[in-house]
């Protein structure tokens, strides 16, 4: 599987269909085979627009498809619901928008404490057992909620393979329990927002861009950090871009990558320019004492 995911939340929504066609070409053409949706990416558009291009722009069988299940918008309200009902209901609806039969890896999108653990992981055994996910996890698990779900689902003899969760430069929560529960039990990190929402990429170092998710307020929703501490990690990856003369997205990546117990970091974007910046990534392999460096300065 490829070390970079592609991510499509604004697919269908903020990104049109034929710019989402654009960054997959290019995704394949540089060897890409891992995107990541989910049934609540822009009110279901971001599957529909992956949909329309399976079979098209590539065989089924050649790309590794994740969609999560469990958060939905009704009215503009996030809604989280992992019952056992709603989590087959949104399953179901996926394949349908996907026009696909199976899901390679199907994720609860979020823990919940509404419903029991038992009956969220019931709908992720269904899906295994019914064929229509060949591999199952969560996402936005901590440390205890991953074990633990993991744990019982080694009882039924399904392993949980992965948790999607937020870990960059900016956000180094997943190394209290995450890195090292994933290492024991055996499921592989999937980092959201490797670029810490795009200020790692430097475009906040001298002002806010027009259009910049703070230009439109979106500083909560994007959870924007725009702090003096995460001013001097931003500072310390563009001077390490310069001396390897890379972007600061490359050296963000290569860094959030190459950490214990990570797979691949889930990137999205917004034009074919950021994606190639972040493709560029694959083949940039930090020296360790720059990699002690961003270490020190963002611990």
């Amino acid at each position: 599987m490829s070390r970079l995911a592609l991510g499509t939340m604004g697919w269908g929504g903020r990104t049109p269909v034929e710019d989402a066609r654009e960054h997959l070409k290019a995704y394949l053409a540089a060897g890409g085979d891992f995107v990541d949706t989910a049934h609540g990416y822009a009110n279901g558009a971001s599957e529909e627009a992956l949909g329309t291009m399976l079979g098209d722009l590539f065989p089924r069988d050649e790309l590794v498809i994740c969609t999560k299940a469990g958060v939905s918008r009704r009215t503009g309200t996030r809604v989280v619901d992992t019952s056992r009902r709603t989590l087959m209901h949104q399953l179901d609806t996926s394949l349908q928008r996907l026009g696909t039969s199976y899901v390679d890896l199907w994720l609860v999108h979020t823990w919940s404490d509404g419903t029991p653990l038992d009956e969220t992981l019931s709908a992720l055994e269904w899906a295994v057992t019914s064929g229509r996910a060949r591999y199952v996890g969560v996402s936005n698990y901590s440390g205890w909620q991953a074990a633990h779900a993991a744990t019982l689902m080694a009882a039924h003899r399904i392993p949980l393979v992965a948790n999607e969760i937020e870990y960059s430069l900016l956000n180094r929560i997943p190394e209290d329990e995450l890195v090292s529960a994933g290492l024991a039990l055996g499921f592989g990190l999937l980092p959201w927002s490797p670029l810490g929402r795009g200020v790692l990429t430097g475009k906040y170092q001298h002002g806010i861009p027009d259009d910049s998710r703070a230009a439109v307020g979106e500083t909560g929703l994007a959870g924007l950090n725009l702090s003096e501490e995460s001013g001097q990690i931003v500072d310390a990856v563009a001077i390490a871009a310069r001396g390897m003369n890379v972007s600061p997205a490359e050296i963000a990546l290569a860094w959030v990558r190459d950490r214990p117990g990570v797979v691949a970091p889930i990137v999205g974007v917004r034009t074919t320019e950021q994606l190639r910046a972040a493709l560029a990534s694959e083949d940039l392999e930090l020296p360790r004492e720059l990699t002690q460096a961003l270490d020190d300065v963002s611990d």
